[in-house]
């Protein structure tokens, strides 16, 4: 059993508010999920030419900044970097292939959690409010953002483990529920070139959604083809540079519960996650339907 919660901003007035009402929904789901939380937040755009990157390292006190300070004079690229607890967001005016090898050469003791023009990944063990807290989420800014609790139960309970997941460069995913052919998945899609940093399930459903983007879909396509390729339970919800979508199985025995209005498009595993956000008194609130995909924005 896990939570869920998500919230995409239709009117822009409300960015500064963004990291305060998801921590709210993130605590809500604290039953849930309480080995560990984490979100994804897309917020400041790098300029053209530059690449965001999410990274983790075990050590709270690990020194970010001698690592971008070495990264631009070996790279001869500008670097910067912003401490999150144990994360750092680091822009560099480099490539992906450049910084991930560099880093795997000098610095193999960190791990790259995300990739991508705007979003930034930060997730731990621990209660929600604890996670929300050491990483300042209520301070956070964004256009939108999705954020999950996790309650173990087929895969270790480290940071690595944690969700949401991505394995492609802006995509995000955050999952309720189990596969049951994410073995199988696994090796066919490394056979493809996606990488795994786990043995989680979700990773390899994010690759899988990764894989059919790479081929050209949009990320409702490709939920739609998940929907025949992955077999077991879930409530899907997954984030790209300029969209939201969401999508549960055939049977939907995990919950989920969309709220919309003409601010925002909000969903949580549960209603209470909902509940403290404005107008939502007013909002169109449904049930997603089986095997059906909603989406918006550019998703």
């Amino acid at each position: 059993m896990c939570g869920i919660v998500g919230l995409y901003l239709k009117n822009n007035k409300l960015e500064l508010e963004l990291g305060k009402h998801l921590t709210t929904m993130l605590i809500g789901m604290t039953e849930r999920g309480p080995d560990s939380a984490g979100v994804a937040i897309y917020r400041d755009q790098v300029t053209d030419g530059s690449i965001k990157f999410s990274l983790f390292h075990p050590d709270e006190d690990h020194d970010w900044s001698q690592l971008a300070t070495d990264m631009s004079n070996d790279l001869k690229v500008n670097v910067s970097d912003h401490v999150h607890f144990n994360h750092c967001v680091l822009v560099a005016n480099s490539t992906y292939e450049e910084v991930s090898s560099w880093l795997a050469r000098k610095h193999s003791e960190v791990t790259i959690v995300s990739v991508g023009d705007t979003m930034e990944i930060c997730k731990d063990m621990g209660l929600p409010e604890e996670v929300a807290a050491r990483f300042g989420i209520g301070e956070m800014s964004g256009t939108h953002a999705l954020g999950h609790t996790r309650m173990a139960t087929e895969s270790a309970v480290t940071t690595a483990h944690s969700h949401p997941f991505s394995t492609g460069r802006d995509l995000c995913l955050v999952h309720n529920g189990s596969l049951s052919n994410h073995n199988r998945l696994r090796s066919w899609l490394s056979r493809k070139g996606i990488k795994f940093q786990t043995d989680n399930d979700t990773e390899v459903a994010a690759g899988y959604f990764t894989y059919r983007m790479r081929e050209g879909d949009s990320l409702k396509e490709a939920f739609e083809a998940g929907l025949k390729d992955l077999d077991g339970f879930y409530t899907f919800a997954a984030g790209t540079k300029d969209g939201f979508a969401v999508v549960r199985d055939g049977i939907a025995c995990k919950p989920a519960v969309l709220a919309e209005t003409d601010d925002y498009v909000a969903i949580a595993s549960e209603f209470r996650s909902l509940s403290h956000l404005p107008g939502v008194d007013a909002a169109k609130i449904w049930e997603p339907k089986p095997l059906t995909v909603y989406s918006w924005g550019s998703a």
